[in-house]
């Protein structure tokens, strides 16, 4: 057992372990900054542009799976995170051509309800979703004016989506008599962090422009699915109860 190993091989081990989880995000690392520079936002529609917005969530699914096999073979909350970083992926390349913004949202819809299912939808945290709930709606009525057809809707179920994946994400990194999981603390910080993401593009697109919005915009996203990446390297509360069952 880990708590009968001496002090110096647990470092050892602890060391080891970050050295490995480093040189798996090397390649996100990599493409991240490739990307700021040389595809500085704003960005010009076309198929490079689309590619290297894309390489660091693709190097992200590398890190999930690569880890899983590590492991014997991603588990259920692993597999859920790899499709919702595929799906992201593909709204990266979409959002890259204006006449594809709504198929991105699609896109980013479906990575953000797999977030949801990776999360769990226990406990309910009555509280939570309430103020969520609160926040959710006022950022829609905020927009609202400034939405016209088919957006006003597909908006509107974006916000419910955003705002329920944040919602979960911040239930699980909740402490516990247990403790407090380091894995879900970096999930609901990537939650946080996909959101202010999402609604400084938001304001950005449909009310006013902001300066650095592009930038900011990609840094706080790229900081997001980062951190919901890193939370399969520990098990989550329903990989424990699975393994249990």
């Amino acid at each position: 057992m880990d708590l009968l190993e001496p002090n110096g091989r647990r470092t050892k081990k602890t060391l080891a372990t970050v050295r490995s989880h480093a040189l798996r995000l090397l390649p996100f690392v990599l493409s991240s900054a490739a990307f700021f520079t040389l595809c500085p936002p704003p960005l010009e529609p076309g198929w490079f542009s689309a590619l290297m917005k894309c390489l660091p969530i693709l190097s992200l699914t590398f890190f999930v799976l690569i880890h899983g096999i590590s492991q014997g073979g991603p588990s259920p909350y692993a597999w859920k995170i790899l499709l919702g970083l595929l799906f992201s992926a593909a709204g990266d390349a979409c959002l890259v051509w204006p006449d594809l913004f709504l198929h991105g949202m699609v896109l980013f819809g479906l990575a953000h309800l797999l977030y949801i299912l990776a999360f769990g939808l226990r406990p309910f945290q009555i509280r939570l979703f309430l103020l969520l709930a609160v926040l959710g709606g006022s950022a829609y009525v905020f927009l609202l004016p400034y939405l016209q057809g088919i957006l006003v809707y597909a908006a509107g179920a974006y916000t419910v989506l955003i705002a329920a994946m944040v919602w979960r994400a911040l239930t699980g990194a909740r402490r516990t008599p247990y403790g407090r999981s380091q894995a879900r603390v970096s999930s609901a910080a990537g939650a946080l962090s996909f959101m202010v993401s999402d609604g400084i593009l938001a304001v950005d697109k449909f009310c006013f422009p902001l300066p650095h919005a592009q930038l900011l915009v990609m840094a706080s996203y790229y900081l997001a699915q980062v951190l919901i990446a890193v939370s399969v390297t520990q098990p989550s509360r329903i990989d424990e109860l699975w393994k249990v069952e």
